[in-house]
């Protein structure tokens, strides 16, 4: 096993030039942007949605995942270990945050319990952070030191079984994201090969997951349920289903901690030729609590919902991302724009949401990086504890 710093690969690559002019815009939005080969900063204008242009805050191999320390202090990313005779296994990695410059300095890795891990949360109270390994089907708690640094595993948690209804996705389990309740006592597991949410009972002070008394949430055969997202009221949850083209949502009962499904709705147009590859990958609700969004990779756009007092989705149409295979998207802390990453195409372009319909409207803004698979914004200084 690896410790705070043996194996520690990853080297900081900051663009000096880049960051010069990112610096210089420093009191717009900062956003980080991960990627295979590293993770960028983006400042945003947050009256106009306008983009600077991307500036590498730090190599990292396979940052396909970001994660914000509630503090603002610390960011945390999917990333790959290599031991001395070069052979690779999961890990995630910690790094300081500069907010003035969006510099990022390496602090430590750790195995993730698993391998290729995909999804990084930390909870509530800045303790603990929690891994998705969608490649061994496991989940783990690391936690996370007053300096930021990550320690070691305290939980591992290894999915069995397997839905088997798409032979080649669905052989085996296949964690794909990890997700906290609003009490920060249960964690939801999103797992694609099991067509099932798993549940478990989390222990911020003992970095302990536990089955739930509630262990899963079903969802539809077939679908593989990727990610979660919750309703601000925190009465409904919503998953999307890769393979199905679907959410699915939820009314939730946070004292006993179970998902009850109230309806299941198509991400995608009636006329959409059904012999086109498509998969969801992301889901958002909007903090309104109005609107729910979900990308489409094939159909490469993002699927809008109006969300009903009573927690279901009515569809609202679907905008172009102007790019190829949306892997992930992100709403500014203002709630004003959608900004979508398109994976293949290597872009990232802005949309102003209407807050009346919740539709997406094109700025024109739009900045090329390559390869783009999470966005994360880094909160306002006031909003940190």
């Amino acid at each position: 096993m690896v410790g705070n710093n043996g194996g520690f690969a990853i080297t900081l690559g900051v663009c000096l030039a880049a960051m010069t002019s990112l610096a210089a815009a420093e009191d717009g939005a900062l956003m980080y942007v991960g990627t295979g080969q590293g993770i960028y900063a983006v400042r945003m204008d947050p009256a106009t949605g306008a983009l600077a242009a991307p500036a590498l805050a730090v190599e990292s191999k396979n940052a396909n995942f970001l994660a914000l320390h509630p503090s603002g202090k610390f960011l945390y990313a999917c990333a790959e270990l290599t031991d001395a005779a070069g052979a690779k296994s999961g890990g995630v990695a910690s790094f300081t945050l500069d907010p003035a410059t969006g510099k990022l300095a390496p602090l430590n890795q750790q195995p993730s319990g698993g391998r290729g891990p995909c999804y990084v949360a930390v909870d509530k109270t800045g303790g603990n952070l929690l891994v998705a390994n969608y490649g061994s089907g496991s989940v783990a708690c690391l936690p996370i030191g007053a300096d930021g640094k990550l320690k070691e595993p305290s939980a591992v948690i290894q999915h069995e079984g397997s839905s088997g209804v798409i032979a080649k996705r669905q052989e085996g389990p296949h964690a794909h994201s990890i997700n906290l309740d609003a009490a920060n006592r249960l964690a939801f597991a999103a797992d694609l090969g099991l067509d099932k949410v798993m549940v478990y009972a989390f222990n911020p002070a003992k970095g302990s997951l536990t089955p739930h008394a509630i262990p899963f949430a079903e969802l539809p055969p077939g679908g593989g349920p990727r990610h979660m997202a919750w309703h601000p009221g925190a009465k409904y949850a919503y998953v999307c289903n890769e393979m199905g083209d679907s959410v699915s949502a939820f009314a939730y009962d946070a004292e006993k901690g179970r998902l009850s499904p109230i309806g299941v709705v198509t991400t995608l147009p009636e006329d959409y030729d059904a012999n086109d590859a498509n998969t969801t990958a992301e889901v958002v609700v909007h903090a309104s609590g109005k609107f729910l969004y979900c990308s489409n990779r094939g159909h490469d756009s993002i699927a809008v919902f109006a969300i009903g007092d009573d927690g279901k989705l009515t569809p609202r149409g679907h905008a172009s991302t102007q790019g190829q295979v949306p892997r992930n998207f992100v709403i500014d802390p203002s709630g004003q724009f959608l900004l979508a990453a398109n994976q293949r195409s290597g872009s990232i372009v802005v949309f102003r949401i209407d807050p009346q319909s919740g539709t997406l409207t094109p700025t024109g803004s739009k900045v090329e990086v390559a390869g783009p698979t999470c966005l994360r914004f880094q909160l306002p200084a006031a909003a940190h504890p």
